[in-house]
C-alpha cells in the first residue's frame, strides 16, 4: 500500500500520507469546519481519504453545515430522552428548516417541564464532548442491536425505498450506526442507526433550544401510531439563535390566525371542519379589493373569465392524468346515479374542454382563460394551518393556450405581469426557483418535451435578473414550472406565483387548433397562478403587514373621531364626501371619550383617522392622525380628501 495519497484540496492538487482523514487534511478544529464534501459526499472529518480524492470543507455556517449540526443535535435529544425516559421508543430525527425534530414512542405526552429535564441533560451532554463515531453494519447485524426499537427495524426492511425524512436514518446502500462515545472511556454512551455524517464531538454544537412537543403519526400515516415529537432549534453561533428567536417572536405577533381574529377578518369555526375558513365582512372587503384589482390587470392584458363547476365525473382526471399522481390530494369519490364524482381539486381539465368546445385557430392564439376558481383538496388534518394551508380555497387560475413559437414569449410576458402585480401587493423582494422533472418515472410524456419546456423557462428566469435556484424533481408530473418565491417584512420566503409549462395535457385531451397552413397543431398550455390561492395569499399579506393593511386593502380606510358629539354632523358631512370617491369611511358616533375611540381605532389598524373640534369646524378643516401616533392639524377638508384618495389610487402604504 502507498505511503503517500495524491488528493485534491481547495482545487490544487496536494500529497498527504495514507491514512490521512478528511479533517487532517483540511486542518478542521470541529467548530469552523464540521463535516467534509468528499467527491461531492458529505463525510465525518474522520472519514479516511483514498487514492485521488477531491475534499472540500463543510463550513457550520452554510446551509448543510447547519443541517449536520442539527441532525447531530437531534441525537443528543434522543439520547437525553431514553436516558430520562428509559421506555422511550425512538422513531426519525432528521434536520428541518430551522432546527430538527425527533419522534418516539412514549405512554405520556411530553410536558413543558419534561422538555426543560431534557435540555438541561442535553447540555451535560455537550459539554462532555462526546464523540460521533460512525461504524457499518450488515442489515442482521443492525437488527440484532436494534431489536428492541420496532420502528428502526422498520425502517431497516424500507432501505432505499424510504421517503427523503427517513433517507436519514438508512438511506439506500450500507446500513451504518453512530455510537457516541464517552470522551474518556471511548465507551458508548448511546447509539442510533444513521446515515450520517455528524459533528465531530457534542463539543461542535454550540447553541441549540427546544421548542415545543405534539403528536405525530409514525410516517405521516394516519393508520399508524401516533408518537411525540419534540422540535428544537440549533444554530452556528448564539448570535444567530438569538436573532431567530426573536423572528420567531415578531412572526407571533404577525400570525394571520390571531390577526384575523382580532381584526375580525376571518374564523375557522369547527362546525365546518378543519381547513375550511369562513370570511367576515372586513375580511370580504379585503378579498373583493383583491379580485376586482386581478378582474382589472387581467382584462387590460387579454385575459376572458369562464366559469366551471365545483364537481365533476372523476374520469375527468383519469383524461387529464391528475387521478393516479393525485389521488391522496384528493377528496374521496361520491356515488351519484351509478356513476363515481369528485370535488375539483384544480381548474386546468375544466379549461381545456372549454378550448376543447369548438374549433380554434392560430388567429385566436394566444387564448388566456382566466378563472376564480374554486377548489378542494384533502390536506392532512396535520398540517393543515390557517389560511396558508387550507381544504377549500379560491385560486386566481389561468390557463393560456398558444403556438410553439409563442411559447418562450408569452412566459416572458407572463414573468413581467407576476412580479409586477406582487409589486403593486406591497412585496419587492423576489427570486425564482425552476422545479424540473423527477427523474424517476413519476412524470408523463415524452422526456424531450420536458427538456424543451424546462430550456424554456430556465431562459426566461435567467432574463428576468433575478436569482435562480434549482429545484430539482420538484415539478407537477405534467410539467415543469418556475415559481416566485418573495420575501416578507421580516425576510420569511413564500411561494408565491407560479407559472407551468404543460406539452402533455393539450395531447391527453386532443386539443387542436388550425395552424395558418391548414394543419391541425397541439397547442402549448401554460398554467398560471398569481395568488395561488386568494386564502392564501391573503394570508401572507396579513403577516407581511402586521395587519396593518396600505389604504386601498383596508376594510376601514378612514375613522373619524368627534371631539365632542357635536362635532358628529360636520364629520358625517365630510364622510359622505369621502364615500362619494369611493372611500371606506366610518365615523365614531359612540359615547366613548375621544381617547378610547382613537385607541379603537389604532386597535383596528386603520390607516387615516379624522379628527374634529370647534376650531376644524371654524376653518373647514379636520386634524389627521395616522397609526404611527403622529398627527397633522388644521388640514382642509379638499386637501385632506385628496391625500386620502391619492394614496388609495397610488396603492401606498401610509
Amino acid at each position: 500500500m502507498s505511503a503517500e495519497l495524491r488528493i485534491t484540496l481547495a482545487g490544487a492538487e496536494r500529497v498527504v500520507a495514507a491514512g490521512t482523514t478528511a479533517g487532517q487534511a483540511l486542518g478542521a478544529d470541529g467548530r469552523t469546519v464540521i463535516a467534509a464534501r468528499v467527491n461531492g459526499e458529505a463525510r465525518d472529518l474522520a472519514h479516511p481519504l483514498e487514492q485521488g480524492d477531491v475534499v472540500e470543507p463543510i463550513e457550520i455556517s452554510s446551509e448543510e453545515g447547519r443541517a449536520i449540526v442539527r441532525h447531530s443535535t437531534a441525537h443528543v435529544m434522543a439520547q437525553a430522552v431514553q436516558e430520562l425516559f428509559p421506555e422511550a421508543k425512538l422513531g426519525i430525527g432528521p434536520p428541518v428548516d430551522n432546527g430538527f425534530y425527533y419522534d418516539f414512542d412514549v405512554e405520556q405526552a411530553f410536558h413543558p417541564d419534561d422538555l426543560k429535564r431534557i435540555e438541561k441533560r442535553m447540555r451535560e451532554i455537550v459539554k462532555q464532548g462526546q464523540l460521533f463515531s460512525r461504524r457499518a453494519v450488515s442489515d442482521d447485524e443492525a437488527r440484532e442491536e436494534l431489536a428492541g426499537e420496532p420502528y428502526k427495524l422498520e425502517l431497516i426492511g424500507l432501505k432505499g425505498g424510504a421517503e427523503d425524512e427517513e433517507s436519514v436514518e438508512v438511506g439506500a446502500g450500507q446500513l451504518t450506526i453512530y455510537d457516541n462515545l464517552d470522551p474518556k472511556t471511548g465507551e458508548p454512551a448511546w447509539k442510533d442507526l444513521c446515515r450520517g455524517p455528524h459533528v465531530p464531538s457534542t463539543r461542535s454544537i454550540p447553541a441549540f433550544k427546544l421548542m415545543r412537543s405534539g403528536g405525530a403519526y409514525w410516517r405521516g400515516s394516519e393508520k399508524n401510531p401516533q408518537l411525540q415529537r419534540i422540535y428544537g432549534t440549533a444554530w452556528e453561533s448564539r448570535d444567530k439563535q438569538d436573532d431567530y428567536l426573536k423572528l420567531l417572536e415578531e412572526a407571533e405577533k404577525r400570525d394571520h390566525r390571531k390577526l384575523g381574529a382580532e381584526l375580525d377578518l376571518f374564523s375557522f369555526p369547527p362546525e365546518l371542519g378543519s381547513g375550511l375558513p369562513i370570511f367576515h365582512p372586513k375580511g370580504g372587503i379585503i378579498r373583493k379589493e383583491m379580485e376586482d384589482y386581478m378582474r382589472r390587470r387581467q382584462g387590460e392584458a387579454g385575459y376572458e373569465f369562464v366559469n366551471t363547476p365545483h364537481i365533476t365525473k372523476s374520469t375527468l382526471f383519469e383524461t387529464s392524468g391528475h387521478l393516479p399522481w393525485y389521488a391522496d390530494d384528493m377528496f374521496p369519490p361520491f356515488e351519484l346515479e351509478g356513476i363515481d364524482y369528485r370535488v375539483k381539486p384544480m381548474n386546468c381539465p375544466m379549461h381545456n374542454l372549454i378550448f376543447r368546445a369548438r374549433g380554434r385557430s392560430y388567429r385566436e392564439l394566444p387564448l388566456r382563460l382566466c378563472e376564480f376558481g374554486s377548489v378542494y383538496r384533502y390536506e392532512k388534518s396535520g398540517v393543515v394551518h390557517g389560511l396558508t394551508r387550507v381544504r377549500g380555497m379560491t385560486q386566481d387560475d389561468s390557463h393560456i393556450y398558444c403556438t410553439r413559437e409563442q411559447m418562450v414569449g408569452e412566459i416572458k410576458s407572463l414573468l413581467t405581469f407576476v412580479l409586477s402585480v406582487l409589486r403593486d401587493f406591497g412585496l419587492s423582494e423576489f427570486y425564482l426557483e425552476l422545479s424540473t422533472r423527477d427523474e424517476s418515472d413519476k412524470f408523463i410524456g415524452d422526456p424531450a418535451d420536458w427538456d424543451e419546456a424546462t430550456e424554456a423557462l430556465r431562459q426566461t428566469a435567467e432574463e428576468s435578473g433575478l436569482e435562480l435556484v434549482d429545484d430539482p424533481g420538484g415539478a407537477a408530473f405534467y410539467g415543469p414550472k418556475i415559481s416566485v418565491q418573495a420575501k416578507d417584512a421580516i425576510g420569511r420566503t413564500w411561494q408565491l406565483s407560479t407559472i407551468q409549462l404543460d406539452l402533455n395535457q393539450p395531447k391527453r385531451f386532443e386539443l387542436e387548433y388550425q395552424a395558418a397552413d391548414g394543419s391541425r397543431q397541439t397547442p402549448v398550455m401554460i398554467h398560471r397562478a398569481l395568488f395561488g390561492s386568494i386564502e392564501r395569499f391573503l394570508g401572507v399579506l396579513t403577516e407581511h403587514y402586521a395587519g396593518a393593511f396600505p389604504p386601498w386593502l383596508a376594510p376601514v380606510q378612514v375613522a373619524g373621531i368627534p371631539i365632542a358629539d357635536a362635532h358628529v354632523p360636520y364629520l358625517q358631512d365630510v364622510a359622505k364626501r369621502l364615500k362619494e370617491r369611493g372611500i371606506r369611511v366610518e365615523v365614531d358616533a359612540s359615547d366613548d371619550r375621544m381617547q378610547k375611540k382613537i385607541r379603537n381605532a389604532q386597535k383596528a389598524k386603520v390607516p387615516y383617522m379624522l379628527l374634529a373640534g370647534d376650531d376644524d369646524i371654524a376653518n373647514g378643516a379636520v386634524s389627521f392622525r395616522f397609526r404611527s401616533g403622529e398627527q397633522k392639524n388644521g388640514v382642509p377638508i379638499d386637501e385632506a380628501i385628496a391625500e386620502i384618495v391619492n394614496a388609495v389610487e397610488r396603492r401606498v402604504q401610509v
